[in-house]
């Protein structure tokens, strides 16, 4: 039997923070106790934080080493090996890798890694080579013309657990400030003015030709096989109606208050993005997620494309929004995971799996100083 103490901790738990000893067996919580313990071989945090590993739902972070410079494509399993030791390292135990089934442009890089990135995946998770535990988000671009043809590959893969709807045609939703847009679409792409209008007409009609028929047939296809189902980047009150009516439990970035209440009185997740909160606002322009925190609009941070502010926006929300440790915790561990049904996960509690992360605060900036996932060490 394999175990493991940890002790002189501040524990984090659902709803407390105490000094306390945390022991596990073969990769669960067997007991939490208040105050160190003297048992041999129990590990001394000296008072730094014990919480639960953290839950990640949406994250891009892979497509950052898939093309770590522009025009470079870097080795499938390679970048697959990158980015699982980065995401173990920001205290992410659980991680949906989130990829975009359909893309506005279809030679695009998204199209060219899409079917390499889930075949490593698959691999590297059946030979047990990653670090913590994967899962499948797929994006799904609703105004592309091959997102059914794509998902229909992979809706019965069991890592699929779950798939959300986007349109990000320019002038609406995300892209609502055309100008924002441009600023994007020029350093990313180098785009002339007349090639910028030219893309916003063909993206246009692309979404007036396909994007309500692929819509409902995605929505179609999560509820029969009961997947759960997000929506993205809703802005207006029709927006959250629409996500409404489909099913939708999970709100992504909603991109005004309007929306984010709306989504609320939905019964809505409403999950918003970590780097916004670090960064002190939207780099779309869109409503910042500290004001959604602080009328309590929100509900889980997703690190998006940078794992490591997935901790530091839980910890900002203690600061800037007044929260206390267990709520804002909540926001990367326990939540996220009861809204895709990891009931094992996401608490310090007696009978859940051993993923827990030591951390220690620096100029107030959360440090990981190490991860376990099932009780193994791991960072």
């Amino acid at each position: 039997m394999r175990t493991l103490t940890l002790t002189n901790a501040r524990v984090v738990t659902a709803d407390d923070v105490f000094t306390g000893t945390v022991r596990v067996e073969d990769g669960m919580i067997t007991e939490v106790t208040t105050g160190p313990t003297q048992l041999a071989g129990a590990e001394d945090f000296g008072g730094d934080y014990l919480l639960p590993g953290l839950v990640e739902l949406h994250t891009d972070n892979l497509e950052k080493h898939l093309g770590p410079r522009p025009g470079v494509e870097w080795p499938v399993h390679s970048a697959l090996a990158i980015h699982d030791a980065q995401i173990a390292s920001a205290g992410i135990t659980t991680v949906f890798d989130s990829l975009c089934m359909g893309d506005l442009d279809p030679t695009g890089f998204r199209a060219r890694t899409l079917v390499p990135s889930i075949n490593a995946l698959r691999e590297v998770v059946a030979g047990g080579h990653t670090k913590v535990e994967h899962w499948l988000h797929l994006r799904c671009e609703v105004a592309s013309t091959d997102v059914l043809e794509l998902l229909g590959q992979y809706l019965d893969d069991p890592l699929l657990k779950l798939l959300s709807v986007m349109d990000h045609t320019p002038g609406q939703r995300q892209w609502s400030d055309l100008e924002k847009y441009r600023v994007y679409a020029q350093k990313h792409g180098h785009w002339s003015d007349e090639r910028l209008a030219d893309e916003v007409a063909a993206r246009s009609q692309l979404q007036r030709d396909h994007a309500q028929r692929n819509r409902h047939a995605v929505v179609n296809l999560a509820r029969e096989r009961h997947i759960a189902l997000a929506s993205h980047d809703d802005t207006t009150l029709a927006h959250v109606a629409e996500a409404t009516a489909d099913g939708v439990t999970i709100s992504e970035f909603p991109t005004t208050l309007q929306a984010a209440q709306a989504a609320r009185d939905a019964g809505q997740c409403i999950v918003m993005g970590a780097p916004n909160a670090v960064r002190g606002g939207s780099h779309s322009g869109n409503v910042a997620a500290l004001d959604l925190a602080r009328a309590g609009l929100l509900d889980v941070f997703s690190s998006d494309y940078v794992p490591a502010s997935l901790l530091h926006a839980a910890f900002l929300l203690v600061e800037e929004a007044g929260w206390t440790l267990p709520r804002a915790i909540a926001t990367v561990a326990g939540n996220p995971a009861r809204v895709v049904g990891l009931a094992d996960r996401g608490d310090i509690a007696t009978g859940l799996r051993a993923d827990l992360i030591r951390v220690r605060t620096s100029a107030h900036t959360p440090l990981v100083r190490a991860v376990w996932s099932k009780g193994e060490r791991v960072a």
